[in-house]
C-alpha cells in the first residue's frame, strides 16, 4: 500500500473530524469519497472545507489556485456501497457509538475490496472487539486530532491481528499525506494524548468547582509554564531534567513506586545530569544539554510573546 498504489480514499462520516480528514487526503493529491447519511451534513462539510482552505490561503500555506483542484478531488455522497467498492484506504469517522460503528463496518466490508485497508478514527473504543472484522489483518486505528488539517499528530494503533506490514504502510501513507504519526505497540484505552488529557481534565474541573483559581489564571499558569516547556521537552524527557532519582523520592513520599524509574536509578542513569536517563544524551555534559534546552525555551518564550499566545483566543 505504497502511495503510488493508493489512488482512492474513503472517509465515512462528514462531521467535525470527517470533513477535515477528507481535506488532508485531498490536499495530498488523493481522490477522496466523503460519505454521510445526511445530505445536509455533506453540504455543511464541503462548505467548511472551502472555508478551511481559504484560511490556509490567508496564512500562506497554500495558494488560491490550489483550492479548486483540492475541492474537486472530494466527492460527497450518501452512497456508501458505491464509494467503498473501489476505495484503497477507508477511514471510519462516525460517532463513538459501538452499535453504530459495528453496523458501519459491516456495510463497509460488504462492499470494499479484499485489499482495502480499513481504519477507525475512534478515540478509545476497543474497535477490534466491536467491529468483528472479516479481515482483521487489514484493520487498524488512525486517530486524528481536531482540526485534522492543521494538527500534525495521528496515533496509529494496531489490533491483535493487524499485519505489521499494514502498520508500516499506513505509517508511510500518513507521512506522505503530511501527518506526523506515532505508533502504539498495542491497543490501550485512550491511547497516548487522551490518556494524559483524562488526568488533566478532572484536575482542572476540581480547581474550578472549588473556586481555587479562576479560568483565566489556570490557563495563563499552564501557558506560562507547561506551554513553554512541553513543546521542547515533552512529558517524558521532562523527567530527565527533573532528575529520575528526585522523581523516585517524590513517588515514595506519596506512596507510589515506578519499577521502570527505580531500575534506571539503580544503574546510575539519573537523567541529564548523568548524560543518560530515559533518554541517552550521547556523553554530552550536563552544561551542554541544559544550554541546548534553554536556548530553545528562550526562543519559544519570545515567539509566544510575539504572537500574543498568553492572551485568550
Amino acid at each position: 500500500m505504497e502511495q503510488k498504489q493508493v489512488k482512492k480514499m474513503l472517509v465515512v462520516g462528514a462531521g467535525v473530524m470527517g470533513h477535515s480528514i477528507a481535506q488532508v487526503f485531498a490536499n495530498a493529491g488523493f481522490s477522496v469519497g466523503l460519505v454521510d447519511v445526511d445530505q445536509k451534513v455533506l453540504d455543511r462539510a464541503m462548505g467548511l472545507i472551502d472555508s478551511n482552505l481559504n484560511t490556509l490561503v490567508d496564512y500562506g500555506k497554500i495558494s488560491s489556485d490550489e483550492v479548486p483542484p483540492i475541492l474537486s478531488r472530494i466527492t460527497p455522497t450518501t452512497d456508501l456501497s458505491r464509494m467503498a467498492g473501489d476505495a484503497d484506504f477507508i477511514v471510519e469517522v462516525v460517532p463513538e457509538n459501538p452499535e453504530l460503528k459495528k453496523k458501519v463496518f459491516s456495510q463497509i466490508e460488504a462492499s470494499c475490496s479484499s485489499e482495502a485497508v480499513i481504519a477507525s478514527n475512534t478515540s478509545g473504543l476497543d474497535i477490534f472487539s466491536i467491529a468483528e472484522a472479516k479481515r482483521p489483518e487489514r484493520f487498524i486505528i488512525t486517530h486524528f486530532f481536531a482540526p485534522a488539517h492543521i494538527i500534525p499528530l495521528v496515533e496509529v494503533v494496531p489490533g491483535p491481528k493487524t499485519s505489521p506490514q499494514i502498520v508500516s504502510r499506513v505509517m508511510e501513507l500518513l507521512k506522505k499525506s503530511g501527518k506526523s504519526p506515532v505508533q502504539l505497540k498495542e491497543f490501550v484505552p485512550s491511547f497516548i494524548v487522551n490518556r494524559l488529557q483524562n488526568v488533566i481534565g478532572p484536575a482542572v474541573m476540581e480547581m474550578l468547582e472549588n473556586g481555587w483559581a479562576n479560568p483565566e489564571d489556570i490557563d495563563r499558569a499552564v501557558k506560562l509554564s507547561l506551554g513553554i516547556r512541553l513543546p521542547i521537552v515533552g512529558v517524558v524527557q521532562t523527567a530527565d531534567f527533573n532528575g529520575l532519582d528526585t522523581i523516585c523520592e517524590i513517588f515514595r513520599g506519596i506512596g507510589k513506586e515506578s519499577v521502570f524509574l527505580e531500575e534506571l536509578v539503580k544503574q546510575g542513569y539519573l537523567g541529564a545530569k548523568t548524560s543518560k536517563g530515559i533518554y541517552d544524551y550521547g556523553g554530552r555534559s550536563e552544561a551542554e544539554i541544559l544550554k541546548k534546552r534553554d536556548m530553545l525555551f528562550l526562543k519559544m518564550l519570545d515567539y509566544m510573546k510575539e504572537i500574543n499566545a498568553f492572551d485568550p483566543v
